[in-house]
C-alpha cells in the first residue's frame, strides 16, 4: 500500500472554528433554554429563556456549515 506524496499536513483548528465542540454547546444552550422555559421558580430566567433558545439554534445553524 502506498501513501499518497502530495497530502498536506492537517493543521489543528482553533477551538471556536472546530464544528464538533461547537455543535455540542450549542446543543447545551438549546437545552438550557428550554429548562429555562418550564422551570417555575425564576421569572428572570423565563424572560431570558427565548433569547437563550434562539441563540443555540442560530448557533448551531452556523456551525453547522464549519469543516469538520
Amino acid at each position: 500500500m502506498t501513501t499518497p506524496t502530495s497530502a498536506k499536513p492537517h493543521r489543528k483548528r482553533l477551538f471556536l472554528f472546530r464544528r464538533g465542540p461547537m455543535e455540542n454547546v450549542a446543543t447545551v444552550l438549546i437545552g438550557l433554554g428550554f429548562l429555562m422555559l418550564f422551570q417555575p421558580f425564576a421569572l428572570v430566567l423565563y424572560t431570558w429563556s427565548l433569547a437563550m433558545l434562539l441563540a443555540g439554534t442560530v448557533m448551531f445553524i452556523v456551525v453547522s456549515k464549519f469543516p469538520e
